[in-house]
């Protein structure tokens, strides 16, 4: 084993007791002050918009937290964020993505010359859907000017992880045709994009660190926004100021 090796397998342990000292205190919490931190997560929730989510009531989903789902979970996202490739200002991570036709390309396939392309990592997640209205306005307001592409990763809460209660019913992949299957439920709701799928390697969830949903935007190959991971900070309106000052043309000074 290596030193970088050894090194990263050390990060991974110091995050592996971080996240169970948490789930343990969050646990021992709840069990004293159950009120006091239900009204805490759904602070939390209201950022999403999950706390007033027609579809979810908060006992669908707030007794999931700090369960051993959560733990496991969590712990994914963590050590995920290990092999973040993608920097503000950096070349964006060239991943190979899969077609729903089954057919492999790549995420620079998907940029057309100086055009912004905004990348939306997600999965049927109760926030990326809620916001799934905010972000086909965005493809509406600005498909003249810039690209959209849907990256559908893992699944955030599948029904045999940390699963919420009335959310749709999606086992975890263990197949590319079941992810792409998962992938077709966005196509019902017209994105009026592309859609595409990560790989069964997760190759750009990870460098990325896109789970469980995160927005990019890229021009010329490189990354001028990179949005905050979900849920509590996914917010396509951010992406709205970056193409409004990407897109807009510069105004024109008559010489005197």
């Amino acid at each position: 084993m290596g030193l970088s090796q050894l090194w990263l397998w050390l990060k991974r342990l110091v995050i592996f007791l971080q996240v169970a000292l948490e789930v343990a205190v969050g646990k021992v919490l709840m069990t004293l002050f159950p009120g006091r931190v239900k009204q805490s997560i759904l602070a939390m929730g209201q950022k999403t918009g999950m706390a007033r989510n027609p579809r979810f009531a908060p006992d669908n989903w707030v007794p999931t937290f700090f369960s051993i789902q959560y733990f496991w979970f969590v712990l994914k996202v963590r050590w995920q964020r290990l092999e973040d490739r993608a920097e503000f200002g950096g070349l964006a991570p060239n991943c190979t993505v899969v077609c729903l036709s089954g057919q492999k390309c790549n995420i620079w396939d998907f940029i057309q010359g100086s055009r912004p392309l905004v990348l939306n990592f997600g999965s049927c997640t109760p926030s990326f859907l809620l916001k799934f209205d905010q972000f086909k306005r965005l493809v509406d307001d600005f498909a003249s000017t810039a690209d959209f592409l849907i990256i559908y990763i893992e699944e955030a809460h599948a029904t045999d992880g940390w699963a919420f209660k009335n959310n749709v019913d999606i086992r975890q992949h263990r197949s590319l045709q079941e992810r792409m299957q998962a992938a077709r439920l966005l196509l019902a709701r017209s994105p009026q994009c592309p859609v595409v799928v990560d790989t069964m390697q997760n190759q750009s969830s990870q460098l990325y660190a896109a789970l469980p949903e995160r927005l990019y935007v890229i021009q010329e190959g490189r990354i001028c926004y990179k949005g905050k991971a979900g849920p509590w900070n996914y917010n396509p309106e951010e992406v709205r100021a970056v193409l409004e000052k990407l897109c807009t043309p510069p105004r024109h000074v008559p010489q005197l």
